[in-house]
């Protein structure tokens, strides 16, 4: 390819409304192209990086015995009904009706398709077990999309989907597309971590991620998750689904009868604890969530934070957030009370769920809000002063240096971006939507399914977020869009645009990549462009030519050297 042939056009800035290093050198790289929010043009480079991924991908695939099929990006409501999911997974399901007002939704995910076609096409024990996978555009109506491609309203995924006739077989499927995954991020250039992690909307009972953790020191914040990991044992969890061994603390408070006192303005457990001088520990801080429209109130201990995710799942929910002050406002009143944040408990809430973290099963002679402004009640126990929710579970976000659940070694906390997922979805798609099989007794039985995910745009982005310097993208040569470029430093020297023709030629006889730097552009520009688009290799052909010398570069590590033009083409034929 001629750089004059080339559709390209790099920025001298970054774009203005980018917040990651990927989005900021994709887009001034000549990359990608934003149409709308959260929406990107794929440009040729783009399009070339994308479908070295899917390449990758498909082998690895193809290999593992999975088999290629392309679904529908338009699904009707009827299936995500028979589901159960079309009222609960919530406004990223971008619904829209056709011209004969019949419901449809642009698909998300494709668990409903699949689950239509398992049921409709197999019918035996024989035919499993089946693996099916598509790459594909999805669409999610991102309340706020952000960090260019890593969070966008569209996407390219590859999404497969196995078929097993019980749980030994589902493990084993598990267990080869989590070995696939492995190799395929290898094949990319990125070092992942397998954590284990929530189900999401997807559902099911297990599920793990494969994340690309962040430099602790890099300048970008893409990281959108939390990744604990134990460096002696390799446990390893995201935020919303990692446990830990509490670290002692006192739980036992200095107040040894009930009362109510008054603290005025200690509307925080930082001000609290200060206020009465006692450890944050004993404090059992209680706060008000809406969990898919209805109000819950979590218990948990002053020196400890919710896991809201954790939180959600305790009811099954979809959707979470805090309650605002005029909402806590409609409790207090529904309740009598007339308490403001900070005083809230919740002994005689009404209409509230109430749980309980762990952590304050041990709590005694505790501190706890009254449900009067500017006053706690000291030295409560439970069972006694205020009764110990029904539900207690783990809501509590893991801090670093907790113990580790498996080893008790401290843990660790670093950033991740989530590039692939799997699930163990058991029954839960194909009991609901009635997708069964004929087993060796002859009897009818609910597929046994898993799903896993990775996202070919995202790992794209994700290979720059980690490959990338002052100067540009060092895109790892299994998925640059080209191999290596030639840039002659004069295209006013016939010399050197006769070698640089010569040299490009002989590389597209042997079937590389390559671009030729062609353009009546001054030097600079053209080794910038080179550097910022981030190609592999470059060979420069300069005034060294009168010693039969050019100069070779390495991107990725920047190293550069003076070669003789045939040992530059050999170099890369052999690369």
């Amino acid at each position: 390819m001629r750089m004059t042939n080339l559709f390209v056009q790099t920025l001298r800035e970054y774009p203005s409304d980018a917040e990651v290093i990927s989005h900021k050198l994709l887009v001034r790289a000549g990359y990608i192209r934003k149409l709308t929010n959260g929406i990107y043009n794929y440009l040729p480079l783009m399009q070339r990086v994308l479908r070295k991924i899917e390449n990758i991908v498909r082998e690895e695939m193809d290999l593992a015995g999975a088999q290629e099929l392309l679904m529908p990006f338009v699904q009707p409501a009827e299936l995500w009904q028979e589901s159960g999911r079309w009222d609960v997974y919530g406004k990223e399901l971008m619904r829209l009706k056709d011209r004969h007002s019949r419901e449809m939704c642009l698909g998300p995910t494709h668990e409903e398709v699949i689950t239509s076609i398992g049921r409709e096409g197999i019918r035996s024990y024989k035919q499993l077990p089946v693996n099916l996978y598509q790459i594909q555009s999805k669409f999610r109506d991102e309340i706020r999309p952000r960090f260019g491609l890593l969070r966008g309203r569209e996407f390219i995924m590859k999404d497969a989907y196995s078929f097993d006739a019980d749980e030994k077989g589902l493990d084993k499927s598990y267990e080869i597309m989590a070995k696939a995954y492995s190799r395929i991020f290898e094949r990319c250039g990125l070092e992942t971590k397998m954590v284990q992690s929530d189900s999401g909307a997807i559902g099911g009972s297990v599920s793990h991620e494969f994340m690309v953790l962040v430099n602790e020191d890099s300048e970008s914040n893409a990281g959108e998750n939390d990744v604990f990991y134990c460096p002696k044992c390799g446990y390893s969890a995201n935020s919303n689904h990692a446990i830990s061994i509490l670290p002692e603390a006192q739980t036992d408070g200095k107040y040894l009868e009930p009362e109510i006192i008054n603290t005025p303005n200690t509307h925080s457990i930082e001000e609290l604890s200060e206020f009465l001088n006692i450890p944050a520990s004993v404090i059992c801080k209680c706060l008000i969530y809406v969990v898919d429209g209805k109000y819950v109130a979590a218990l948990i201990r002053g020196d400890r934070t919710v896991e809201e995710t954790k939180l959600m799942n305790v009811f099954a929910g979809n959707d979470i957030r805090i309650a605002r002050n005029d909402e806590i406002e409609e409790i207090m009143q529904n309740s009598g009370f007339n308490a403001t944040i900070g005083f809230i408990g919740p002994k005689g809430l009404k209409n509230v769920e109430i749980v309980a973290d762990k952590t304050v099963k041990d709590l005694k002679n505790f501190v706890i809000g009254c449900n009067q402004t500017d006053k706690h009640l000291t030295g409560a126990n439970w069972g006694i002063d205020v009764e110990l929710p029904e539900k207690i579970a783990d809501i509590r976000l893991v801090e670093e240096n907790d113990k580790c659940p498996e080893c008790s070694h401290p843990l660790k906390v670093t950033k991740g971006i989530e590039v692939g997922n799997i699930f163990k979805l058991g029954t839960k798609y194909s009991k609901a939507m009635n997708a069964t099989f004929t087993d060796k007794d002859g009897q009818e039985k609910p597929f046994i399914m898993g799903c896993y995910g990775i996202g070919i745009s995202r790992t794209a982005a994700a290979a720059v977020e980690k490959h990338h310097d002052e100067f540009g993208i060092k895109w790892p040569l299994s998925i640059a869009p080209y191999t290596v470029i030639i840039v002659p430093v004069s295209d006013r020297d016939e010399e050197q645009m006769n070698l640089a023709e010569k040299i490009y030629n002989e590389l597209l006889k042997h079937k590389v990549e390559v671009i030729l730097d062609d353009r009546e552009e001054r030097a600079g520009v053209k080794l910038k462009d080179a550097d910022l688009i981030g190609i592999p290799y470059r060979i420069t052909i300069g005034k060294t030519i009168k010693d039969n010398l050019i100069e070779f570069k390495t991107r990725s590590t920047n190293e550069t050297i003076l070669i003789s033009p045939e040992e530059a083409i050999q170099k890369i034929i052999s690369l």
